[in-house]
């Protein structure tokens, strides 16, 4: 077959999505806050089911995850506790929430998880976090502004981490959360000057403006969003400066209007979706521009996105598609009952300025999401598309020789596992401009010192579970004898399966008492990877237990079902019981 060439545009994907019509964190975030910069707040749907959906995610640590049962992380902890506080809502525990950030303090700046690199995401929310909501301040204001000032690369503009802008990956986004996490820790600027050379900062931001009124993220990027022009106008705003042409950027903002009156992200696209309609009101707010001419008409849009029982999603909940819950659906039905709509669709969601897969399309590309578009067939014959991943999963690579979920997040093993294994998907590792030494040094980092043999935590210091500890074996398979012995790895893989092994079926993340669908999918994936023996009556014993007439749970012990990625992974690994070694694609989420 002759391979096809397409051109990325801006506009919404093609196709047939699958959605599971529920509320998103990020979504119900800037509804929330669009909603009270337009000092409409009291249109929010349900209030008391949105209040619920945001405590629910409040962990016993203090922290909050991006949904139940994860990992509580810096980002999903601003978002829920924000929103809750623009709501007019009580925060509860937030001595509790004061004492995780405070394990998420690097020393010098904040990591998005207690053990992992700081990078500027997880600064600005922390520190907004731990000043706004718990009454600060930060736990060294002097260290802050020290690692602050190393953001500066040599052009003026900010990056991630101070690694990042050694390398000279500036972008807008990291200007505006540099600067925000610099206000946060100054009480608004008031007790420190900014700890850059801000006349070559604001000359940077002021450069991403092109002639058409818009900003671009970076240099290289394609087109202008209404994103960029958010963060690059917003951070200009925090330091007292303007864009060179304010008048040309609020009319570019205007003419990113629908239908509707709402707002769409790029020119071209057709989706008035809930992140666009928030950087446009943010943007006109930091222009100091009236909101009222597009007040009604975004507040009746939000509503549109409102999903029963509280929350939003990015559109309207019955469309709202996303990109696991697709490729699950193509990855569930098989070769045998193809579903090319729907890998049209996973298609669609490789956009401008980033060269991955998106979770929602207008969002930004993640690993996990293009792993899981790649494993369900997208691109196949597409070699233009394919070379824009593999050049994205290049500049997605950290200094640290890891990789995070997207652009400037730091690292951890299961984004390095999942850029990995897209590598091999896409001819790789080798070849595809990636520092494989680098990635191994990273996973050999989240190895446990101490305690029992070949333990890994998914970040440097984190408690080790059966998942990544099987993650950085399958890397180091991948990597080749070149850079890690493959004997060693399969010795691994052996041990850890014995040491995890539930006696009544399946494989536990952590100690062998009670198992779990993710960790038992990745026992077998990583089996077949060594070239080991798989009990498959042990393995049955665990998903007769898991699957019923109401779907795939993730354990025994959860309730009903776990929805389209739970039944997936449980539609896979029993085709892969009657199957031969090999059956599994490399599926992660945590």
């Amino acid at each position: 077959m002759t391979a096809t060439v397409t051109t990325t545009a801006p506009r919404a994907p093609r196709g047939r999505g699958v959605s599971g019509g529920e509320p998103d964190l990020w979504c119900t975030y800037a509804a929330v806050r669009t909603l009270a910069w337009l000092d409409r707040g009291d249109t929010v749907t349900d209030p008391d089911g949105t209040a619920a959906y945001l405590t629910g995610r409040r962990n016993a640590d203090g922290g909050y995850a991006w949904s139940r049962g994860m990992l509580s992380d810096a980002w999903a902890t601003f978002y829920c506790t924000q929103a809750l506080r623009d709501m007019g809502r009580p925060v509860p525990g937030t001595e509790a929430t004061a004492r995780w950030l405070e394990r998420t303090w690097s020393g010098d700046a904040y990591a998005m998880l207690p053990g992992q690199a700081p990078d500027v995401w997880a600064t600005h929310f922390s520190a907004r976090t731990a000043v706004e909501l718990c009454g600060g301040p930060v736990p060294d204001r002097a260290r802050l502004l020290d690692w602050l000032s190393r953001l500066q690369c040599a052009g003026g503009g900010l990056s991630w981490s101070p690694e990042d802008a050694r390398r000279g990956k500036a972008d807008v986004r990291a200007c505006y959360y540099g600067v925000m996490a610099w206000r946060a820790a100054t009480d608004n600027g008031a007790s420190g000057e900014p700890p850059w050379d801000v006349d070559a900062l604001a000359d940077w931001l002021r450069d991403r403006q092109g002639e058409e009124g818009g900003f671009r993220f970076a240099p290289a990027a394609e087109v202008p969003c209404l994103w960029a022009t958010y963060r690059a106008v917003g951070a200009l705003a925090a330091l007292g400066r303007t864009p060179r042409d304010p008048d040309g950027c609020q009319e570019w903002v205007m003419r990113r209007r629908g239908p509707s009156g709402a707002f769409v992200r790029w020119d071209g696209y057709d989706v008035e979706d809930v992140w666009a309609s928030f950087c446009a009101v943010g943007t006109l707010k930091a222009l100091g521009a009236p909101l009222a001419p597009v007040a009604d008409a975004v507040t009746a849009r939000i509503a549109e996105l409102g999903c029963p029982g509280g929350g939003y999603t990015y559109r309207e909940p019955g469309v709202a598609a996303d990109a696991l819950s697709t490729a699950a659906a193509v990855l569930s039905a098989g070769p045998a009952a193809p579903r090319p709509d729907e890998v049209r669709w996973l298609e669609g969601c490789q956009l401008p300025n980033e060269g991955g897969v998106m979770y929602m399309p207008g969002r930004g590309s993640e690993v996990r999401c293009t792993l899981w578009a790649l494993a369900a067939g997208a691109f196949a014959e597409d070699r233009a598309a394919r070379h824009r991943i593999a050049d994205w999963l290049a500049e997605l690579q950290n200094a640290d020789g890891g990789f995070g979920y997207w652009e400037g997040r730091g690292s951890d093993l299961v984004s390095t596992a999942a850029a990995v294994e897209t590598a091999a998907l896409l001819g790789g590792p080798d070849g595809l401009g990636l520092d494989l030494a680098g990635a191994l040094a990273f996973v050999d980092s989240c190895r446990t010192a101490e305690g029992e043999p070949f333990a890994h935590g998914n970040v440097p210091g984190a408690e080790p579970g059966l998942r990544p500890a099987l993650q950085a074996q399958r890397v180091r398979l991948l990597l080749g004898p070149g850079l890690a012995p493959p004997d060693e790895a399969r010795e691994a893989v052996g041990v850890l399966l014995a040491r995890h092994r539930v006696r009544g079926g399946g494989y536990a993340g952590e100690g062998n008492r009670v198992p779990d669908l993710l960790s038992t999918y990745e026992a077998v994936l990583a089996a077949d990877r060594a070239g080991l023996a798989l009990d498959t009556g042990h393995v049955s014993a665990f998903t007769d237990r898991v699957r019923g007439t109401d779907g795939t749970a993730w354990s025994p012990l959860a309730p009903g079902g776990g929805g389209p990625l739970a039944d997936c992974l449980g539609t896979l690994l029993a085709r892969r019981l009657a199957a031969d070694p090999g059956a599994l694609p490399a599926l992660a989420l945590s």
